[in-house]
């Protein structure tokens, strides 16, 4: 196996398409051959199989175009990430600034992340879960106490290799990155692996599926969205993420997975209480998290970590390990479904408007990220006097409950409100259409970008959804949105 071709490894991230490109057979700094372009990872870099001609292994190569300057953050990273030798964390061997470009080696993982693994199988069993935690805070701890923090824990960066191995990738070096950010996303990786779902809400069509929220904007708790999960651990997932909770230091949250990693009975788990934080860390590696038998084979999407110039080479060696342990996936038991919609369960809601929007109305639904619809290019916004909004109307063929409603655009910048009812007045009623319906929410609050999130009450059923836009962004001179997909899940 090889590692994925999927893009946006990671968090999304702010890179732009590349128009130059390396050639396979070429070789860098007379040591690095480029075989084959895997893909382009989440921040716009090439990420390219290669051989270490001198020592004769597989590497990863990332390639930036330019280099110099706007390179900074990836060198600086690679140097950082470099004097940092931890058993879960990627090997990294090299960094070169050509100026025109840069570029990274490091080691070539076989395996899959964290992201393809619960896609592929659904939501981990609690023990899993716990096990593949332990090893990322375990490599949390490592840089944290070399002063690093890693900034893009993600499921995307969490990968298992083939062997068993749970390996750290892709750190990234700016302003944004945190000792804190980094013990909050491990909470997520917990909430991921258990409920297939992110807490920490994306933009854009390659976004994770987003957590469910109640009524005041919080993620809901693990044991909320799937049967099974135990009490201590559920109560850790939701602390992990919960701004009003203090949070425990890397070290201190890896002493207490080490715990619950190495404890078979839940009864004998007591209530989690955060140990004082000591400068120790544990003699023993976290256990290997070892690949289910029915896992299904499938490329990875890995995260790349970036390396030195000024490394050796050698590759970097695990630390003491203690006797792997062999889990299986459990499936998902209680996920939400996205419905499957046709062509004619979506019309367009236009009182004030010719109805020539309606072409391609379906592209909203058809379950295809690189298909959209679009409002016409209006010389005035909406929410004028000229229009005060549009919408589109969906049928769900029956009284349904939700469980939440996505809705990707093609711009940032829009301004969308979602409604229930429980009938289609018609056309001729559009002008109606919002005095007869309820308004089931504004997005999630910390939504950012392109992707928009709405909750629903879980005592109410709607047959009809209206997305009611009232705001587009700017397009050049004019103003213009696309829905690339609306998402409806149900329990």
């Amino acid at each position: 196996m090889a590692e994925s071709r999927h893009a946006a490894a990671g968090a999304p991230g702010t890179g732009r398409s590349l128009h130059v490109t390396g050639t396979a057979g070429e070789i860098l700094a007379e040591r690095y051959r480029l075989e084959e372009h895997i893909n382009n990872d989440s921040a716009g870099r090439q990420v390219w199989r290669g051989v270490d001609i001198v020592l004769k292994r597989p590497v990863a190569v990332v390639l930036r175009y330019p280099g110099g300057n706007e390179a900074g953050e990836m060198l600086s990273a690679a140097v950082t990430a470099s004097r940092v030798v931890h058993g879960n964390l990627i090997g990294v061997y090299d960094a070169i600034d050509e100026g025109g470009r840069a570029y990274v080696v490091r080691e070539w993982v076989d395996g899959f992340s964290l992201r393809e693994l619960v896609t592929a199988e659904g939501p981990f069993d609690p023990e899993r879960a716990t096990a593949l935690a332990h090893n990322i805070a375990s490599a949390v701890t490592a840089l944290h106490a070399s002063g690093m923090a890693h900034g893009n824990v993600h499921p995307g960066t969490v990968l298992v290799g083939d062997d068993g191995r749970v390996v750290l990738a892709d750190a990234r070096a700016d302003a944004r990155t945190s000792a804190d950010g980094d013990v909050r996303a491990i909470g997520g990786i917990l909430y991921y692996a258990l409920t297939g779902q992110w807490p920490h809400a994306e933009a854009g069509v390659a976004a994770l599926p987003d957590a469910i929220r109640d009524a005041n904007n919080a993620v809901i708790a693990p044991r909320q969205v799937r049967a099974g999960v135990p009490t201590h651990l559920d109560d850790l997932t939701t602390d992990l993420l919960d701004a009003k909770v203090a949070l425990p230091s890397a070290s201190v949250l890896t002493a207490e997975l080490a715990r619950l990693d190495t404890t078979g009975d839940e009864r004998s788990y007591g209530t989690l209480r955060f140990a004082e934080d000591t400068p120790e860390v544990p003699r023993q590696g976290p256990k290997k998290l070892l690949l289910g038998v029915g896992a299904v084979v499938l490329l990875a999407a890995i995260g790349i970590v970036i390396v030195t110039k000024t490394l050796t080479g050698s590759s970097s060696q695990a630390g003491p390990t203690v006797p792997p342990v062999v889990i299986s996936a459990s499936p998902a038991t209680a996920n939400p479904k996205a419905l499957v919609l046709g062509s004619s369960a979506i019309r367009l809601v236009d009182p004030d408007g010719n109805r020539s929007e309606s072409r391609d109305i379906a592209n909203a639904i058809d379950n295809k990220s690189s298909t959209a619809w679009s409002t016409d290019r209006y010389k005035q916004n909406l929410g004028t006097a000229y229009k005060p909004g549009m919408g589109l109307l969906l049928d769900l063929g029956a009284a349904k409950t939700l469980s939440d409603v996505q809705i990707e655009l093609n711009a940032i910048g829009a301004s969308i409100q979602l409604l229930g009812g429980a009938n289609d007045p018609g056309v001729a009623s559009d002008s109606t259409i919002l005095s007869r319906y309820t308004k089931i929410g504004e997005p999630f609050a910390d939504f950012q970008g392109t992707s928009m999130h709405f909750g629903a009450d879980a005592t109410a059923t709607y047959r009809y959804l209206l997305v009611w836009i009232t705001g587009l962004p700017q397009d050049g001179d004019r103003f213009r949105v696309g829905i690339q997909e609306i998402i409806v899940r149900v329990p």
